[in-house]
């Protein structure tokens, strides 16, 4: 209150920022509640498309309870026999990670924005990069398999060029995003292009293009699995042709097999990643 007796006004300007506040707030309200219908109806056709139906997973409890009880007991008989296909599998991951990093590093180094020589050079090997990556391995190996046939070697070459997308990318993302100030160093020394990427370059990404190598080798593993789906040899193609043959002791013995190669990958990678790290 004044001495008269009067009301002190608010100043306009604190009047106007309260009101400017309040028409943010129901704005936010308004965006929050436009994404959350939008999101909902998103998920509302995705369960229409695929014909989403929860009462088949009760009706069909007796059917997997009836298929788990063939399967049981394992055929420990057939351990020997799927040794061979074992070791394909690990062989397949072997294969197509070793190649698909030795064709990934140049790729990633002409496509690393801060190394590379030149920018038609960038654009054509992240143009390569991109389509090896965007085609799925299981595609390329039914490519290759038609080229040159059954057998492991299409399901190599399948995730060698796949890897080649994959680890292309990651690689020069570790390139771009690496410590500059070596390769300055050696460059205001006069150092050639091909010193300043043995000697500043490498080492100071090789500790995070290993990491990303073994982990690659881990997704190669169960990849290999599906390939063998395709014709593509190991343990897949054995659990494709016990499965065609309604030979379910023989298609958990296989299940258990891929479970000891999947984690056993997994826990010797993440072995080999924390002494590289």
């Amino acid at each position: 209150m004044s001495v008269d007796g009067t009301a002190f006004a608010a100043p306009a300007p604190a009047i106007e920022d309260s009101a400017a506040a309040a028409r943010v707030g129901w704005g936010r309200r308004l965006a929050f509640l436009l994404i959350a219908l939008v999101v909902a109806l998103v998920i509302a056709q995705a369960l229409i498309v695929v014909q989403a139906r929860p009462e088949d997973l009760i009706t069909g409890v007796h059917g997997m309870a009836d298929l788990l009880r063939r399967a049981s007991p394992p055929a420990w008989s057939e351990t020997g026999d799927i040794l061979w296909p074992a070791l394909e599998t690990i062989d397949l991951a072997i294969f197509g990670t070793t190649f698909g990093v030795l064709m990934a590093l140049p790729l990633a180094v002409l496509a690393a924005a801060n190394v590379t020589p030149a920018r038609p050079l960038y654009f054509a090997a992240r143009g390569v990069i991109a389509l090896t990556r965007a085609v799925p391995d299981l595609v390329w190996a039914l490519l290759f398999v038609t080229a040159v046939g059954l057998g492991p070697f299409p399901g190599a070459l399948a995730l060698a060029v796949h890897s080649i997308g994959m680890l292309g990318r990651l690689f020069a993302e570790v390139i771009e995003d690496m410590d500059f100030g070596p390769v300055e160093a050696l460059t205001l020394t006069g150092a050639s292009r091909l010193q300043v990427f043995t000697h500043a370059v490498v080492p100071g990404v090789l500790p995070s293009l290993l990491g990303i190598s073994l982990y690659r080798f881990d997704e190669n593993l169960r990849s290999s699995l599906v390939l063998g789906f395709v014709g593509a040899g190991g343990l897949g193609f054995r659990l494709l042709t016990a499965m065609n043959l309604f030979q379910y002791q023989s298609v958990s013995l296989l299940l258990i097999a891929t479970f000891i190669l999947v984690m056993a990958a997994e826990r010797g990678s993440a072995l080999l990643r924390r002494q590289v790290a």
